[in-house]
């Protein structure tokens, strides 16, 4: 997979992609990133990429000129899958949307900042916009890299243990049931006796029977309604 990005703080995205699993992704050669610095693309002496918006009002609107010529250059280079639009008001993103996105070739993830893009980019170039929750961050690159991560830990040959992805909380719709390791008692708790006896269908009957409990108790809204 190819993940393009574009973004006027590129140093801010960077570290995640230097360190644990999209690190591991990268140097294996699964993924490549990329980022685009939006200041490269603009016209002016004084590398500006917001402005004033029509009508007034607070808050500065990302200009429409430099995201069009970077798009349109990656564009030119190769076909992709999806542009992404990093923004408060798009899809929630979901175990669901991660997965899917997960089986693209090549993505952009364009960041929003300030008050957001002007809405040509939208209408012209954006075919999935995306928030990260309901909630207002100062710009698109944190809810990128969450993004990505989702999507890459995802791809295989990422995980050193494949099914470790299949076995997540929201895969099968519940919450992941409780895991415990070693020592078996620990200041007097102890692990479920049932997970120490090496019957394995009795185990995934209970771990199912657990992930149905906690999501009940803590997400009910994803239970289906009686």
């Amino acid at each position: 997979m190819r993940i393009d990005i574009i973004t006027v703080l590129p140093e801010l995205l960077k570290s995640p992609f230097e360190a644990s699993i999209m690190k591991r992704a990268v140097d294996k050669g699964i993924v490549s990133v990329h980022f685009h610095n939006l200041r490269e693309y603009t016209s002016n002496n004084y590398k500006q990429v917001d402005d004033y918006q029509f009508g007034g009002g607070a808050g500065m609107v990302l200009m429409i000129e430099p995201i069009d010529k970077c798009i349109s250059k990656l564009r030119a280079e190769r076909h992709y899958d999806e542009i992404i639009y990093m923004t408060p008001d798009g899809e929630t993103l979901n175990q669901s949307m991660a997965n899917g996105l997960s089986l693209k070739k090549n993505i952009i993830v364009l960041c929003g900042h300030y008050k957001g893009v002007d809405q040509r980019v939208r209408d012209l170039f954006i075919t999935k916009e995306v928030s990260i929750g309901d909630y207002v961050l100062s710009g698109g690159e944190l809810g990128a890299a969450v993004l990505c991560d989702a999507i890459v830990r995802l791809i295989p040959g990422v995980l050193n243990n494949e099914t470790s992805a299949l076995t997540d909380s929201f895969q099968d719709g519940l919450l992941a049931p409780p895991v415990y390791t070693r020592p078996a008692t620990y200041k007097g708790m102890e692990v479920p006796k049932i997970l120490l006896g090496g019957n394995f269908p009795k185990i995934e009957a209970w771990r199912e029977q657990k992930a149905y409990e906690r999501t009940r108790e803590i997400r009910p809204d994803l239970l289906p309604e009686k």
